[in-house]
């Protein structure tokens, strides 16, 4: 289960996403240099012929070699959404699975209409197959919503079979399919004039995805126009977006823990329950989120905003990809640190305000000492130094709560 969403405004985009995994899976970010091509690629079941590939930041499962989502250099972002259609995934071969093809299309693209290509050129070359999530051992077909500073499309697949739309000024999508006949673009087998939403496996509930959905809408309805604004509604348990309020474009304003609003304690198949920050107990949760924000103007930094766990327990950490992203981001030790803050809260909503009046203070002091580095590398990489000590001293702070 995931949550993504994308906001094209006059001088930038805002692209971000929420990755739902298994509770106890471990997701790291992990900045990854240009690599020159020529030699095989090994992929998650497959080995390709390799390609150049741009540098990138991207947030990975620790056992797939695949993203859930990402951001490269040249200002192209990707998440990928679980989706359930009437082909069944179970009777396709080992191939490429949705997380590769993140990857790929951030690796090889230069722009969001190039992305298109390279994941359509994928799918028609390979197919789609393989294990998706390791505990269920499911395997799954995806949709993607890929964003650059001017454009957007959202692609939607079955199998080999595949549509595509741009987005005009929002777009969110979830675990369903969400395109009707209102496709641009689709692979030759899709006969012009198709209903995309038939092939939606009518035997799988879409509760879970049509409640985030309708709250994501209700948001990007509202005109948001900065990442802190879109921090909040990733924390959204199910009352609208909370957290720390912003005051000016960028920078959260001084946290007060009275308004941490804490998950509800049982989801229901209807949806009930079931949010954006995501905590159905023994089943899915929210496991790492990315903003990120992308300038039209050349001259302006590229930026990211990455929680190493659950977006509710869990600071957004500003980042300068791919060049300056701190090493910490990408600790299986960190993950589990914060991992264990959400499950005190799952344990204990109470204990979710005290968690917020110590993450709270250090997002805002975080947000503030990276914009001031500007578009200073020099500043830049003294800032990523500096982001580990601050975020030890601060679970230092909440460990505590995590022994009793």
């Amino acid at each position: 289960m995931c949550d993504t969403l994308c906001i094209l405004l006059e001088d930038r985009a805002l692209f971000a996403k929420s990755s739902d995994r298994p509770p106890g899976e471990v997701q790291l970010n992990e900045a990854h240099a240009r690599r020159r091509g020529g030699r095989t690629l090994r992929t998650q079941y497959l080995e390709i012929p390799d390609e150049d590939a741009a540098g990138v930041l991207i947030s990975r499962p620790e056992w797939l070699w695949g993203a859930e989502h990402g951001v490269s250099e040249h200002r192209v972002a990707i998440g990928n959404e679980k989706v359930y259609t009437s082909k069944d995934p179970y009777e396709m071969p080992p191939a490429l699975i949705g997380m590769d093809m993140v990857r790929l299309g951030l690796e090889r693209s230069d722009d969001a209409s190039g992305a298109l290509e390279v994941i359509t050129g994928l799918i028609a070359r390979y197919g789609q197959g393989g294990i998706g999530d390791r505990d269920a051992r499911e395997p799954y077909f995806s949709s993607f919503l890929i964003a650059d500073p001017h454009s957007a499309w959202i692609l939607e697949t079955s199998g080999s079979t595949w549509a595509a739309k741009p987005v005009r000024s929002t777009a969110a999508i979830s675990n369903r399919l969400t395109l009707r006949k209102d496709w641009t673009r689709g692979s030759a087998d899709l006969q012009a004039g198709t209903d995309f939403d038939s092939m939606r496996n009518p035997a799988s509930p879409t509760g879970y995805a049509d409640c985030r959905l309708d709250s994501t809408k209700k948001f990007l309805a509202g005109s948001p126009t900065s990442p802190g604004q879109v921090a909040s509604h990733l924390r959204d348990h199910g009352t609208g977006p909370w957290g720390d309020p912003v005051s000016g474009r960028r920078r959260p304003a001084q946290w007060h823990a009275g308004q941490a609003v804490p998950p509800p304690a049982v989801a229901l198949p209807d949806g009930t329950g079931v949010t954006v920050c995501m905590h159905v107990r023994g089943y899915q949760a929210t496991t790492s989120s990315m903003i990120t924000e992308l300038p039209r103007d050349p001259a302006q930094p590229l930026r990211a905003w990455i929680t190493p766990g659950s977006p509710c327990v869990s600071p957004f950490i500003p980042v300068f990809p791919p060049d300056h992203v701190p090493r910490l981001l990408g600790s299986d030790r960190l993950w589990h640190r914060f991992a264990r803050l959400r499950d005190c809260v799952d344990d204990d909503a109470g204990a979710l305000a005290h968690i917020r009046s110590v993450i709270g203070p250090l997002e805002a002091d975080l947000w503030e000492r990276a914009e001031s580095c500007g578009s200073d590398p020099t500043l830049q990489a003294s800032y990523t130094a500096s982001v580990a000590h601050r975020v030890e001293a601060a679970l230092a702070q909440l460990d505590p709560i995590v022994q009793a």
